[in-house]
C-alpha cells in the first residue's frame, strides 16, 4: 500500500500555544494523532514529548516598538525552555482520550525588578498546569477528503503559581527580598480552566492539504492572590497588586505540501495571545493581555511508528493593548496608560512521536486511506 500523504501531521501534533514572551501564554500541547499516515483502533496508543524554545526582549506598547529598550540596556530578557510529554488513548477509530504533561525552566534577567540599580535574574522550574480530555473526529478517519474534530480538556492547577525567587535592592534599606516572580514565568495561573478546541483538513490535490484548528482556555477564576509587588514601583499601578488568571486563545490555518512519502512541509499563520477581557468570571488583577501574528513553517518526517518534526513560528506582528487595570486606572483619573510588554522574534519548536499499536493490519484490522 502506497503510504499516504504527510500533510497535516504536525498541525496536529503542534497546535498549542506558544507565547512568545511576558505574555503569559501557557504551554499545551493537543495530544492529537497523525490521521494522515495511520488510522487507530480501540486500544492503540501514542506517546511523544513537544520542545519549545524561546527568548523575549523586544518591547511593544500597541503595535508600537520601543527600541531604545534594547539601546539603552533596559529590557526584560526572558528565556523559556518547555518540554510537554504526551499520551492519546483510542477509544475506538474516531476518538481518543488525552493527556499532556508540561514541564519548564524559565529565567527572567530584568532592571526594574531589582530596584533599578544593577541588572539580576530571577528563575522558575518544575511542572506546569497538566489537562487531561477527549477529541471526537466527525467522520471515521482515512474515509474521506476532508475531517473535523472537535475537543475539550480539563486544565488543571498543577502548575506553581506562586513560584519565588531572590529580588535584590527592593527592601528596607536595599537589602534583598523573597518575592514571586513575574506572572511570564510562573509554572501555572493557579486556576481550573476547560479548554475547547477544533481541527479541520481538506485535499485538494494528490499532494495538496489545507488544516487549520484552534483552541481557547476559559478560566473562570479572577484573580490568585498572589501578590505581583507592582504598587512598589508606582502607587498608579496600585490596582496590579494580584496576578490575574487569563482566558488565552490560538488559531492557524496552513497549507501542507508533501515532499516525499515520508515528508512533509507545512506553511502556516498563527495568530494567539491572552484577551483584555474573559470570556466568563472577572477580569481584574494583573495581566499582560496581548496577540502575535506569526509565520509558521513546519517540516516533519515519518517512518513506520515513528514521527520527527522542527517548527520555527517567526513573529510578524506584535500587539500590547490596554489591559483591564490600564482602562481601569484611566476610567478613575482620565489619564491615558499602557503597559508594555517584551515579545521573542522566533520560537523553536521540536517534536517526537512513537504510535503503539494494539492490532496489526495484517491481523486483519481495517485500514482506511484518504480518497485521492
Amino acid at each position: 500500500m502506497k503510504k499516504i500523504l504527510l500533510v497535516i501531521t504536525f498541525l496536529l501534533i503542534f497546535q498549542e500555544s506558544y507565547g512568545q514572551g511576558c505574555v503569559a501564554v501557557r504551554h499545551f500541547g493537543v495530544c492529537s494523532a497523525d490521521m494522515t499516515h495511520n488510522t487507530f483502533a480501540k486500544g492503540d496508543m501514542q506517546a511523544g514529548l513537544n520542545y519549545r524554545y524561546f527568548k523575549s526582549f523586544r518591547h511593544f506598547r500597541g503595535t508600537h516598538e520601543e527600541p531604545d529598550r534594547v539601546t539603552n540596556g533596559t529590557e526584560v530578557i526572558n528565556h523559556s525552555h518547555n518540554w510537554e510529554y504526551n499520551v492519546n488513548y483510542w477509544l475506538s477509530g474516531k476518538t481518543n482520550l488525552i493527556l499532556g504533561i508540561p514541564t519548564q525552566i524559565n529565567t527572567r534577567s530584568s532592571l526594574y525588578e531589582h530596584g533599578r540599580t544593577q541588572r539580576n535574574m530571577s528563575f522558575s522550574r518544575g511542572l506546569g498546569d497538566i489537562r487531561f480530555g477527549i477529541q471526537q473526529w466527525i467522520v471515521q478517519p482515512g474515509t474521506k477528503s476532508w475531517n473535523i474534530q472537535l475537543g475539550s480538556s480539563l486544565k488543571l492547577p498543577t502548575g506553581n503559581f506562586n513560584s519565588t525567587d531572590i529580588f535584590y535592592n527592593v527592601g528596607v534599606n536595599g537589602t534583598p527580598e523573597v518575592r514571586p516572580v513575574d506572572q511570564s514565568i510562573q509554572l501555572g495561573d493557579g486556576g481550573f480552566g476547560v479548554i475547547l478546541e477544533t481541527q479541520m483538513y481538506v485535499k485538494l490535490s494528490e499532494k495538496i492539504y489545507l488544516s487549520t484548528g484552534a483552541f481557547y482556555l476559559i478560566n473562570p477564576r479572577e484573580v490568585n492572590n498572589i501578590r505581583t509587588f507592582r504598587e512598589k514601583l508606582s502607587p498608579t499601578l496600585a490596582n496590579e497588586a494580584i496576578m490575574s488568571v487569563t482566558d488565552q486563545f490560538s488559531s492557524r490555518f496552513a497549507a501542507n505540501f508533501s515532499l516525499s512519502p515520508v515528508s512533509n512541509i507545512s506553511i502556516g499563520a498563527r495568530y494567539e495571545g491572552v484577551p483584555v477581557y474573559d470570556f466568563i468570571g472577572g477580569s481584574a488583577g494583573f495581566r499582560r493581555p496581548g496577540n502575535i501574528l506569526s509565520a509558521e513553517p513546519v517540516y516533519s518526517y515519518m517512518k513506520n511508528n515513528l514521527s520527527l518534526s522542527f517548527g520555527l513560528p517567526i513573529a510578524l506582528r506584535r500587539e500590547r493593548p490596554q489591559s483591564y487595570t490600564d482602562l481601569e486606572y484611566q476610567r478613575n483619573t482620565g489619564i491615558f496608560r499602557m503597559g508594555d510588554s517584551a515579545f521573542a522574534d522566533y520560537a523553536i519548536n521540536v517534536g517526537i512521536q512513537y504510535t503503539f499499536k494494539k492490532k496489526a493490519e495484517a491481523k486483519g484490522a481495517p485500514v482506511f486511506e484518504i480518497p485521492r
